[in-house]
């Protein structure tokens, strides 16, 4: 009922910024909180940052508090991560997604890599 797209993921340097966007069309009314997740490989999925629908509250865990911000333009129907202080720890695919119960919606995933 939701699609998700991701853009933005590249080849960045430690120290290095990146802005991700996830795009969402179909049936916007029903979305409500949305976030990014990340999963490296040999590893579990893992959240990285979510934001609620109208009060825009967010929720970060410890490995990129202070270094990510998510943000949502409601009106483009678009959710952003903008990520500094890149670290090579922050190597993975990027998914963006979408909590409309009883459902949940992902994106197909974009890749980043933080290396020299």
């Amino acid at each position: 009922q939701v699609q998700l797209v991701e853009s933005g993921g590249d080849l960045v340097q430690p120290g290095g910024s990146l802005r991700l966007s996830c795009a969402a069309s179909g049936s916007i009314f029903s979305i409500g909180t949305m976030g990014w997740y990340r999963q490296a490989p040999g590893k579990q999925r893992e959240l990285v940052a979510s934001i609620t629908r109208s009060a825009y509250i967010t929720n970060y865990p410890d490995s990129v508090k202070g270094r990510f911000t998510i943000s949502r333009d409601n009106a483009k129907n678009t959710v952003y991560l903008q990520m500094n202080s890149l670290k090579p720890e922050d190597t993975a695919v990027y998914y963006c997604n979408a909590v409309s119960p009883p459902f949940v919606s992902w994106g197909q995933g974009t890749q980043v890599t933080v290396s020299s």
